[in-house]
């Protein structure tokens, strides 16, 4: 069904309903705020490291604007050492069961592993982003389908250890697109419902700068795998390469470009930590490209 301009009506628009709040996918632009809770972290490691500093943060983050509040246990910036299943669970566990407490915005959970995505699902996290697209662990796609929650599928090559030395790419769109629809596939073939996927094409792992500033430039060809799209340029080094800002918390306006440029290219959530910032970018580029005026 179409209004009188021809255009789709938000009724007809694809939807997920998620803490009970709707996501209408094309609406708007949804930010994803990011609390690590990690100490090593590449631009706030060790900030909210304690379970009452990443509530008050997380309380930010909602009066900010975030729709979704991020919690990660592991950090995953290049060369990050991996920790232990029992310490990300005693990391981010404590904190998921305080966040639901007290907050009714959706969590997520930032874990490549299955057993941690399944308790922190039954300690309040409503989602489960993996930035390995379900790979690093084959049980991941199978507890996810068992739990029926959605799961962000992001493109990456090696481990947080090794990805940026696995940079060469013969077609950089066409094999991160292949690698997406693989995982897609994979997904639904374990049994999760295609409403709850959602891709990322993975800015900043296994990429170089240049790299990442092509995908910006070609993510409107992802939409073709017909499922939301989320980006996370967030402080990553490849701004502060072309800036020439050495300090992550010194590239807010460089963020706020490339998440502008992103949502030209159709992204549908981007993650990010200066959520306030970035809730005022997404109004007016919302209203450049989506009309939401």
């Amino acid at each position: 069904m179409t209004d009188d301009i021809g255009q789709i009506t938000i009724s007809d628009r694809p939807t997920l309903l998620l803490a009970d709040r709707s996501f209408v996918w094309g609406e708007r632009t949804y930010l994803m705020g990011v609390l690590n809770v990690t100490p090593d972290s590449f631009s706030d490691g060790g900030e909210f490291y304690n379970p009452a500093a990443a509530l008050e943060q997380a309380q930010r983050l909602v009066e900010s604007g975030a729709d979704i509040i991020d919690v990660g246990g592991q950090s995953t910036r290049p060369n990050a050492e991996q920790v232990s299943v029992e310490e990300e669970l005693h990391r981010v566990l404590p904190v998921i069961k305080q966040l639901r407490s007290v907050l009714s915005v959706p969590i997520s959970v930032d874990t490549t592993r299955a057993s941690v995505a399944q308790k922190a699902v039954e300690a309040g996290a409503d989602l489960v982003n993996d930035i390995s697209g379900g790979t690093f662990d084959p049980n991941m796609l199978p507890v996810v389908a068992e739990l029926d929650v959605p799961i962000v599928l992001m493109h990456i090559r090696g481990t947080p250890q090794t990805m940026q030395q696995l940079t060469e790419y013969q077609d950089l769109i066409g094999e991160i697109y292949d690698f997406l629809e693989r995982q897609i596939a994979a997904a639904m073939a374990a049994g999760i419902k295609t409403s709850h996927l959602i891709i990322d094409p993975g800015i900043g792992f296994a990429k170089t700068a240049q790299q990442n500033w092509e995908i910006l430039r070609q993510l409107s060809k992802f939409r073709c795998l017909g499922v939301p799209i989320l980006v996370g340029p967030s402080r990553k080094s490849f701004i502060g390469r072309l800036l020439n800002k050495p300090d992550p918390k010194d590239r807010l306006l460089g963020t706020a470009a490339a998440c502008c440029g992103a949502i030209a290219g159709s992204a549908d959530i981007l993650r990010v930590h200066d959520v306030r910032e970035m809730h005022d970018v997404c109004r007016v580029a919302d209203a450049i490209w989506r009309q939401k005026i």
